[in-house]
Formats: structure tokens, C-alpha cells, sequence
């Protein structure tokens, strides 16, 4: 074990910064008591501008993007960059629909999407469907945030077997724990300052230094292209710049990442927490800024190329190309800095996955089946003690499954929690869909997801199942490749359509509708109250 010291004392003294800003938070915007949801779970809905666009950009750049984004780069080429138009798609999208969501959920109490969608369609079961495809889509997520760590930990020297290995990832997880358990949604929105501020300066540095020492963009690019056209990196389906057939899997993913991405409980949750609709548009118009760190973050597969960084250009190891590259250019000292702000961009995100995951089953599923009387005190014990189970259940993928399963599992996530955009976002525009019909259309999305990304082998032929997100359809005559999530998301809104026509026609009972017009352009902010209005 060759452990590069500087680098991580470095990392050391950054991460503890962060875990005693981490229990610190308690104190900060200090309520009566963290003893009620929306205190604990969304920071007392009181955040604004300026704490919004660090949290929220803390909660969707994770580190997995930091390492997994440029990775892609590093082995399949320009289909990599999806990852920056589909964040421009979304936020104009998040600015039309979000500010809707938060004000019939101010008006109402809703803590989590299924809340609203309970109240919108009157269906228990259908809020369900939607509270466990966002658990369930969280949980891979979270765990991913540990192959950014382990990345990091890599390439300082730190790594083993057994217990050696794994002691570093419990540890970190065990503090992450800790300080959400006290502070709860505080803990990661001031940890984000942190986050994002080193993250900015790593990426300056990175753009300005590293071309340096490698002979310019100039260079780079002409490395990159030469790498990804060679009849190796083709015959794997990498290629420089994507060609006809690669344009159609290009923008599908971006355009089905962008409808998805904020259906995450977790990217909810950062917007239900700020004190004003206007936050909420404010921010969509801000965050686009992260775009371009994205873009710039990206470059970094191709950095990584021209240096010929040593690992694999598939699998996990090709997670290493950014941390490699790092250690490699940077001085060990700064090699530190920029490994704690991909560990720290680990944490953030999966403290408010957890915090998220932890709403959506006491809301959802504890206090509408097990405990239907539960106080405000009683919700928040519970969400506390899940987020608690959430983050060793992640844990526990890493240290006892292959990151493998992880990684499949996180595939499918995205198909998954794309399925309830028609419940969520048509919801806040229409009563037309009947509650069946759209929970009948969840169910094909889901399924034909699932087959989908299970049938689709990678494009080295190494892997059968669950090989890429992208799956080739050669039906009715037609043959092209395109993101799977989105052709079960359009199966899942025709089937809706056809469904609540039929459901219509024969007056099947649409349950009852416990909001107004009013309440999705309301401004006011209620009284802490965990019952609906109309209950």
C-alpha cells in the first residue's frame, strides 16, 4: 500500500471541516425543535435564493458525476457530453412546473411528491407506486456516491482487502449518519458551501493548469480523437464525435435524463425546502451556471486520454481516469484538495437522498398503513431512524454485492423514477387522467423498463444483461438505439390515455380531488401542519 501522505492529510483535514460543519448545522437557522418533517426533513421550508442554488446544485453535481461523467468520456467518446444539454433542457422545464408543485404543497402540508399525488387523485395505492419507485430509484444512487469515495481513496494509495478496504467507506458513512440524524436537511445545505466552492476552484485549476502540462487543447483534442477512432475503440463503440446511428441514443438520453431528473425525491426535497415559489424560478434561471462546470468537468475524460491515464476504458475502473489524472498533474498537496471535493460531493447528495427516501416512507408508506395516527414528533423519530437504515442499506450494496449490481441497479433507477412523471407533472396541470389508468401506465413503464435495459448487453459484447441504458429497437420495420427509459415512459403515457378514456366512458369512480385551482398559484407559506387541507 503506496499512500501518498500529503494528499491525505490534505483530505483529512478537509473532510473533518466538513463533518464539524456538519453538526454544527443544527444550530444554524435554529428552529424550536427538529422535532417535526418539515423542520427535520426539509429545513423548515425556509431556504432562499442563495442557500437554494448551492443545495440544489450540491444535490444533482454529485460526486459520481464528477468521476462518472469524464469516465465516459474517457471511454465512449462524445456521447459523454449528453450530460450538459440535457441539465439546459431541464431547467426551463423545472421553472414552468416546479413553482406549481411547491405551492400546492405549501398550501397542503405535502412533504414528498406522493403527498401530492394522494391528494391530486385521491388514491392511496397510486402514492404508494410512486413513494416506493422513488425509494427505490434513490437506493443504487446513494451506494454510487461510495464508488466516488472509493475512487478518491484509490488513487491516494489507500486500498486493501477485507476489512482494510471497506473501514474507510463505514467510517465516512457512519459520520455522514450522524450529523443528518442531529441536523438533519441543514447538515448537507451548509456543507453544499463547502462543496460547491471547492469544487469550483478544483475545476478552474483543472481547465487552466493540466492543458498545460499537456500541450495545449490543441493537443488534447487531436489525442482524443485519435484514441477514440482507432478500430479498438470502435469495434467497443466509442467514437469522437457520434455518427448517425449514435445521434439518436445522444438525444434521447439527454431529453429522458431531463425529464427524469427531477422526479428524484431527493431534487424534490431541495425544492420543497425554499421559502418562496420565486426562490424556486430564481434558481432555475441561476443553476444552468453549473452547466457549464459540467461541460468543463467533462473534458476531463478527454484530459485523461491525452495523458494516457492507465486504466480500462469500461467498468468500474474507468472511474479511476479523473482521480488518476489528478494525482498524476496536480501537487500532491492540491492532488488533496480536489480528492476531499469529490469525497465532500459524495456526501451532500446522499445526505438529502436519505433525508428523501426517509420522507417518502414515513409519509407514504408508515403513516398511511402502519401508524395512521402518528404526531409530527412520532413522523420525524421515524424518518430520522430510516435515513439511518437508507444509508447502511447502501452501505451494504457496496461492502457485500458487486459494485456491478450497483450500477445496474442505478440503470434501472432512471427508467424507474421517469415512470411517475404523468402522476406528478400532468397531475399539476389536469384532473383528466383517471387514478387507474395512470397507475395501469406506471406498471407497463415499469415492466417494459426493466425488460428492456435486462435484454441490452454492453457494446463490448462482455456483459448480457443490463449492458447499457441504451436499447436497440428493431420493431415494426424499424431499427434505431434509443435511451430505454424514454420508450417506456411514451408506452407508459399511451396506455394512460387509452385506459382513463376507456375508464371514462364507463364512469369508473376518479377519487376525490382534495385541491383547487387556487392552491397552485399560492404564495403563502402555512403554519407547520402535517394534515392536508379539505381532511
Amino acid at each position: 500500500m503506496n499512500i501518498d501522505g500529503v494528499s491525505l492529510t490534505v483530505f483529512c483535514i478537509l473532510f473533518a471541516l466538513v463533518t464539524v460543519v456538519g453538526f454544527a448545522a443544527v444550530r444554524w437557522r435554529r428552529a424550536e425543535s427538529l422535532g417535526h418533517i418539515d423542520e427535520w426533513g426539509l429545513g423548515g421550508r425556509s431556504f432562499g435564493s442563495f442557500v437554494t442554488w448551492f443545495l440544489l446544485g450540491g444535490d444533482l453535481y454529485t460526486a459520481y458525476t464528477f468521476v462518472a461523467v469524464p469516465a465516459l468520456m474517457f471511454g465512449a467518446g462524445a456521447i459523454g457530453f449528453f450530460a450538459v444539454p440535457y441539465t439546459i433542457i431541464v431547467y426551463p422545464l423545472v421553472f414552468v412546473f416546479m413553482p406549481r408543485l411547491w405551492s400546492v404543497s405549501h398550501r397542503h402540508g405535502y412533504v414528498t411528491p406522493a403527498d401530492f399525488v394522494r391528494g391530486r387523485f385521491g388514491s392511496q395505492t397510486l402514492a404508494l407506486a410512486v413513494a416506493v419507485t422513488g425509494i427505490l430509484a434513490t437506493m443504487p444512487y446513494i451506494a454510487l456516491q461510495l464508488v466516488g469515495i472509493e475512487a478518491v481513496l484509490d488513487a491516494m494509495g489507500v486500498h486493501g482487502s477485507g476489512w482494510a478496504k471497506d473501514l474507510p467507506l463505514a467510517i465516512a458513512f457512519a459520520i455522514l449518519a450522524a450529523y443528518t440524524y442531529t441536523s438533519g436537511l441543514r447538515a448537507p445545505a451548509l456543507i453544499a458551501f463547502i462543496k460547491d466552492a471547492l469544487i469550483y476552484v478544483v475545476i478552474i485549476v483543472a481547465v487552466i493548469y493540466i492543458p498545460t502540462r499537456l500541450g495545449g487543447y490543441g493537443h488534447i483534442f487531436d489525442a482524443a480523437q485519435a484514441k477514440l477512432s482507432s478500430p479498438k475503440a470502435a469495434a467497443a463503440g466509442a467514437s469522437f464525435i457520434p455518427s448517425g446511428a449514435g445521434q439518436a441514443p445522444y438525444w434521447t438520453l439527454a431529453l429522458g435524463s431531463a425529464l427524469a431528473l427531477f422526479m428524484y425525491p431527493h431534487a424534490i426535497t431541495g425544492v420543497l425546502a425554499t421559502k418562496d415559489r420565486n426562490v424556486i424560478r430564481r434558481n432555475a434561471a441561476a443553476l444552468p451556471a453549473y452547466s457549464l462546470v459540467l461541460g468543463l468537468i467533462a473534458l476531463l475524460g478527454f484530459m485523461a486520454l491525452a495523458a494516457d491515464v492507465a486504466v480500462p476504458k469500461t467498468g468500474l475502473k474507468a472511474n479511476l481516469a479523473v482521480p488518476l489524472l489528478f494525482r498524476d498533474m496536480f501537487p500532491s498537496w492540491f492532488a488533496g484538495v480536489a480528492f476531499a471535493a469529490i469525497a465532500i460531493g459524495a456526501l451532500v447528495p446522499a445526505a438529502i437522498m436519505s433525508i428523501a427516501a426517509a420522507n417518502l416512507f414515513t409519509r407514504n408508506i408508515w403513516t398511511a398503513y402502519v401508524e395512521r395516527n402518528a404526531t409530527p414528533q412520532r413522523e420525524a423519530t421515524v424518518a430520522k431512524l430510516v435515513s439511518l437504515l437508507v444509508k447502511v442499506g447502501a452501505l451494504l450494496i457496496i461492502l457485500f454485492l458487486k459494485v456491478d449490481y450497483a450500477l445496474n441497479f442505478q440503470l434501472i433507477g432512471g427508467i424507474l423514477i421517469l415512470q411517475t412523471f404523468p402522476a406528478i407533472v400532468f397531475g399539476l396541470y389536469t384532473r383528466w387522467f383517471h387514478r387507474w389508468a395512470l397507475l395501469v401506465g406506471w406498471a407497463v413503464g415499469i415492466v417494459t423498463g426493466i425488460w428492456m435495459a435486462y435484454v441490452t448487453p454492453n457494446a463490448a459484447g462482455t456483459q448480457t444483461h443490463f449492458g447499457s441504458s441504451v436499447y436497440h429497437w428493431t420493431y415494426l420495420g424499424w431499427d434505431f438505439k434509443v435511451y430505454a427509459a424514454l420508450i417506456a415512459f411514451v408506452l407508459n403515457v399511451i396506455v394512460a390515455v387509452i385506459v382513463t378514456a376507456v375508464l371514462r366512458a364507463v364512469r369508473a369512480p376518479a377519487g376525490v380531488d382534495e385541491t383547487v385551482s387556487d392552491d397552485y398559484e399560492a404564495v403563502a407559506v402555512p403554519a407547520l401542519d402535517p394534515t392536508p387541507v379539505g381532511v
